[in-house]
């Protein structure tokens, strides 16, 4: 498979040990090796997410020789794909990247590509949450858990994937989290006496609240589960509006404090209803 020549106009873009032929076959690159700005932004968030998730990949590997990676909500698997392509088809060749989505034709998609690619160590399956959590097509334990632009509870969902698989490793970047803001717009009126509900009375901030106030829930649970918890930027806001990016490395025993601090922040918030989600 050949890899990427150099060229002035994607001398910073592309990485030199990339393969040519699967940008294109991503449409990342046109089949002249041209590549638009929607496509650069893409490459780019994608790359920037592999920097975080590479140290966690030889970590691993330092106590193991293999890991398992499954991609939950994974669409046309580009973050798989080229997770495959810069790591693991040489440095960790014993090792899987399982890609889970529930869409049957990406999966035949991704599936065909792989095939293709000569991409062997690379799996697809379409499942639910519920269905890949106790499939006798995964591993009973996975390695690392990531979750790219998984829209809304989707990402909540491989969040509970990673933690009945006991991952070592989460790597989240969450996306349109509309559900505690519904929770929060339909229970504003029966706490209008009290002062912290001026932060989400306007509906613009109903929705940023609601979206902030997710990730937080979402970083108490793992906390409370016994994980490290790091929350940064994925790339500069110019690029994209859904750029938080969680990363979870299970460190030790349940914590306590934090399952306290998540109970505690659901009473304050009027979101009881939503208990059983961050406590599944």
């Amino acid at each position: 498979m050949s890899k990427i020549k150099p060229n002035k106009s994607l001398a910073y873009e592309v990485r030199p040990n990339q393969s040519i032929e699967l940008l294109k076959e991503l449409h990342i690159l046109t089949q002249d090796g041209k590549m638009n700005q929607d496509s650069r932004r893409k490459l780019k968030q994608v790359y920037h997410l592999f920097q975080f998730i590479e140290p966690l990949l030889t970590e691993r590997l330092a106590q193991q020789d293999s890991i398992s990676l499954v991609d939950h909500g994974a669409g046309k698997s580009y973050l798989g794909f080229i997770l495959f392509d810069l790591f693991f088809k040489e440095k960790a060749t014993r090792s899987t990247i399982y890609g889970i989505e529930t869409r049957d034709d990406l999966v035949n998609r991704s599936k065909e590509l792989a095939q293709r690619l000569g991409f062997s160590g690379m799996e697809f399956l379409n499942l639910s949450v519920a269905d890949s959590i106790v499939s006798t097509a995964l591993p009973e334990h996975i390695d690392v858990v990531t979750a790219l632009h998984a829209c809304n509870t989707a990402t909540d969902d491989a969040i509970h994937f990673a933690l009945k698989k006991n991952a070592q490793h989460i790597v989240l970047v969450p996306c349109c989290q509309a559900e505690v803001a519904s929770v929060l717009r339909k229970n504003k009126s029966t706490q209008l006496k009290a002062p912290l509900t001026e932060i989400w009375r306007h509906p613009l901030h109903t929705r940023e609240f609601g979206s902030q106030i997710t990730n937080v829930l979402r970083c108490l649970q793992l906390e409370a589960h016994g994980y490290q918890v790091s929350v940064t930027e994925l790339v500069g806001w110019e690029h994209s509006m859904k750029n938080e990016l969680i990363i979870a490395s299970r460190k030790g025993q349940a914590n306590t404090r934090a399952r306290e601090r998540l109970h505690e922040l659901l009473d304050t918030l009027g979101l009881n209803e939503m208990r059983e989600r961050f406590f599944a």
